[in-house]
């Protein structure tokens, strides 16, 4: 509360940036140093293994990541794929339609 009276700030005033409402600098202020050295994902990336390690290390990623996933009830399943199948007889009777339509108007306008 007192660095807002020493600032001279109401405690109405909005930060302006996303960066200030969570207290840090923006990224782009001389104070920082600018650029010239690498950021910290790129210094504490761990070196390639050897071909097998990175395929076992894949493929634990996709399973925690499939594990992660909500799978669909079977009710959701029937519903969805009626849905979906519905939705696609539907799509494929417009086109049939419209090709139908410009088919007889291209032989209506140029003749057999």
């Amino acid at each position: 509360m007192s660095e807002e009276r020493e600032s001279g700030r109401s405690g109405r005033d909005r930060p302006s940036t996303a960066a200030d409402r969570r207290g840090r600098r923006a990224a782009s202020t001389p104070a920082e140093g600018g650029k010239g050295r690498p950021t910290s994902v790129r210094e504490a990336r761990p070196s390639k293994g050897s071909l097998p390690s990175r395929v076992v290390r894949f493929l634990r990623e996709v399973v925690a990541e499939l594990r992660k996933v909500i799978w669909p009830t079977r009710k959701e399943l029937v519903t969805y794929t009626i849905v979906v199948l519905i939705f696609v007889s539907f799509m494929v009777a417009l086109v049939a339609l419209f090709d139908f339509v410009f088919g007889q108007a291209v032989l209506f306008l140029f003749g057999t």
